[in-house]
């Protein structure tokens, strides 16, 4: 995260939060902002050699590090096993921030039924699942706060992913019947929608000159935005003082769209 000084929310102090794709990326500075908020975290990942390097670095800092657990979120009953896991140990869930995803470039020649099932697995389904494990344990509590990673992918509208747009713009949809679905057991259910963030994986593979001047053309920022600023606004919506707001999308994306 950038070092500069971002809001204290006493209310997430010792709250359970449950990140996953939190090795890196957006996924690795929302990691961090709750474990700097003195939350418990537990992140799922596949990316065990990153996972450490976070887990590692927040300890060495002087923060309580984060609880990893390998998990292939495409695998249901690994989701299952890992929340049951984390239960066990916190003995309940506060937050879930289903971020983990994956935008690799493809077209549609290239698009198999295979692709498309593995594709909406790592973009949707999982998100949808990870909510199922850890909604019994949020209704118990009399609270929650689910926050789904999107993007404005779908709304731009971007070319070259298509079926990974179409997974990000089902997530708008997913939020909204999810926040209806469970608003009477106060289970606050939101959105996030990053534009074209700068991180580590954006950087080496996509953010060619040619495209950071169009993205910068397209912005009302003329700056890139970087994962903390993303993961500023997750930990604000897991919070209590965002505890009026559910059913919605947030955009952050230097004012592109």
């Amino acid at each position: 995260m950038s070092p500069r000084d971002v809001a204290s929310y006493p209310s997430l102090r010792d709250r359970a939060i449950v990140v996953t794709g939190g090795a890196s990326g957006i996924g690795a500075a929302i990691v961090e902002a709750f474990v700097k908020q003195n939350s418990r975290v537990a992140f799922l990942d596949i990316q065990d050699d990153l996972a450490d390097q976070l887990t590692q670095r927040l300890q060495t800092a002087g923060f309580p590090p984060p609880i990893y657990h390998h998990c292939e979120l495409r695998d249901v009953e690994a989701i299952n096993v890992a929340v049951r896991d984390i239960l066990e140990q916190f003995e309940t869930v506060d937050v879930l921030v289903n971020n983990a995803g994956n935008d690799s470039r493809h077209s549609i020649e290239e698009v198999t039924s295979e692709y498309w099932d593995q594709c909406m697995a790592t973009n949707l389904k999982h998100q949808f699942f990870t909510a199922k494990a850890v909604i019994p344990a949020m209704r118990n509590a009399g609270h929650g706060s689910v926050i789904n990673m999107s993007s404005i992918s779908w709304s731009i509208p971007s070319i070259g992913l298509p079926v990974y747009v179409a997974a990000k713009a089902a997530i708008v949809g997913l939020t909204r019947t999810l926040a209806h679905e469970l608003g009477s057991y106060n289970i606050r259910v939101n959105c996030v929608m990053p534009g074209a963030i700068q991180t580590e994986r954006q950087s080496r593979l996509w953010l060619t000159e040619a495209y950071k001047t169009e993205i910068l053309t397209r912005q009302a920022l003329k700056r890139m935005i970087m994962p903390d600023e993303v993961a500023n606004v997750v930990v604000f919506l897991a919070a209590d003082e965002s505890s009026g707001i559910t059913n919605q999308s947030f955009v952050i994306d230097g004012g592109w769209t």
